[in-house]
């Protein structure tokens, strides 16, 4: 029988069992080498100049291992965490805002594929910029064939101009938050007609024009030409505006202009700045009878051409005055043949016929009127002149508004006749 060999420095004993595993930390087994020690002796660096002990031994040249396990090459135990994708962020925000949809989606799916090349952090921001901007571009493409991004852009720019009257529309009423109607605008409140208020719009129309602002002074000559009709549109009986109303407007500024801003609102107002106005001006088809409307329409035609009167004196355009003067004379006629045609209640049709019999003297007066144009007699044409405008809101005009419920309290005018019987004498329009 053999004996087997004794154990040596590499073969454990069997009767002792399997060997442990040996501890990193502790000291190596017996014949094995440390590191930083030669099998025969220290290692020529193991020792400091100074006889201070090197790393990885401690005095009395005791080794040991090393106190925490070592990291390869490159990466240190403090490791620097992953930059984050600029791209995803990005996309993130362009998603929340939602003002570039199509840019987001693209710098969403350009991020992702970047994050996976370089090993970069944001995947998730990059993954909710792209969903955000992909909703954001179903709502645009949703808007565009609705057509509310035009709506939403008309808004906008609405909101964004100067001097107009925003939300307050023709009949409405408002206060303005300044002490008076002229100069810049920003913003009114709408309020109750039958209350006291500063303004009540009877119109609004748009202007035309390319992006050069036209200036002030164009924009308010425009509104002297289209508001004042819109006004005898809206208070056709003008015998009922108060004396102290006139008519004011907002209008487009140079900044709203660049805005596409085109909108001209004609509004009533005091003419007083610490006074108002109380109840609605109204007074159309929406508020009068038939007869009432028949009736204030056949004197306004009449009106109207009364207010086309040169601004020349007769006896410097006596020609202008003569043809004027024949078109008085033609409408005359025309609403003459208009009254006595149409059928009134019982109580107004003496009124109205007294007042026909009247409009037929005055069309003879305005007849003799022109005949002395035409003869260049100055003189004649006064008094021919000064006899036709007498009929104009005379007593049978007063006794035939009273029979049909109008207002009877004649208005004041300017000296001037140019500025037209039947006018509210509106004073100049501002900004």
């Amino acid at each position: 029988m053999s004996i087997p060999p004794p154990p040596g420095p590499h073969q454990p004993d069997p009767a002792q069992g399997p060997t442990p595993a040996p501890d990193p930390y502790g000291p190596p087994p017996y014949g094995q080498q440390t590191h930083g020690q030669q099998a025969h002796g220290q290692h020529p660096y193991g020792q400091h100049p100074y006889g201070q002990p090197t790393y990885g031994q401690q005095p009395h040249g005791q080794p040991f291992g090393p106190p925490y396990q070592t990291w390869g090459q490159g990466y240190s135990p403090y490791a620097r965490p992953s930059p984050v994708n600029g791209l995803a962020v990005a996309s993130l925000v362009l998603g929340v805002l939602c003002c570039f949809p199509a840019v987001g989606l693209v710098l969403g799916v350009i991020a992702l594929a970047q994050i996976k090349k370089k090993g970069q952090s944001g995947k998730g921001l990059a993954i909710a910029g792209s969903i955000l901007s992909s909703l954001g571009l179903a709502l645009w493409v949703t808007a565009l064939a609705t057509g509310g991004l035009s709506e939403a852009w008309d808004g906008f720019k609405k909101g964004a101009t100067q001097g107009t009257a925003f939300s307050v529309v023709k009949g409405q009423c408002f206060d303005a938050p300044g002490e008076s109607l002229e100069g810049l605008t920003y913003d009114v409140d709408e309020v109750p007609c039958a209350g006291e208020h500063d303004g009540e719009v009877f119109g609004e129309f748009t202007m035309t024009g390319g992006s050069a602002f036209p200036g002030n002074s164009a924009v308010s000559d425009v509104a002297d030409e289209k508001c004042y009709p819109l006004q005898h549109a809206y208070a056709m009986d003008t015998w009922a505006l108060p004396q102290n109303v006139d008519v004011y407007y907002f209008g487009p500024t140079r900044q709203s202009w660049r805005l596409g801003d085109r909108e001209v609102t004609c509004i009533f107002g005091n003419t007083d700045d610490n006074a108002t106005l109380t109840g609605s001006l109204r007074a159309d088809e929406t508020t009068l009878d038939t007869y009432q409307v028949s009736f204030l329409k056949s004197l306004d035609a009449l009106d109207t051409v009364l207010r086309e009167e040169p601004e020349d004196y007769p006896e410097d355009d006596l020609a202008g005055y003569r043809d004027w003067s024949r078109d008085v004379q033609d409408s005359l006629g025309e609403q003459i043949k208009v009254l006595r045609a149409h059928s009134w209640p019982a109580k107004a049709d003496k009124p109205v016929a007294a007042l026909v019999k009247d409009m037929e003297g005055a069309r003879d007066e305005w007849a003799k009127a022109v005949a002395a144009a035409e003869d260049d007699d100055v003189d004649a044409f006064y008094t021919h002149y000064d006899k036709g405008y007498d009929y104009v809101d005379g007593p049978s005009t007063v006794t035939a508004r009273k029979a049909l419920g109008l207002a009877t309290k004649r208005p004041t005018y300017d000296e001037d006749r140019g500025d037209g019987s039947g006018d509210s004498g509106g004073g100049e329009l501002n900004v």
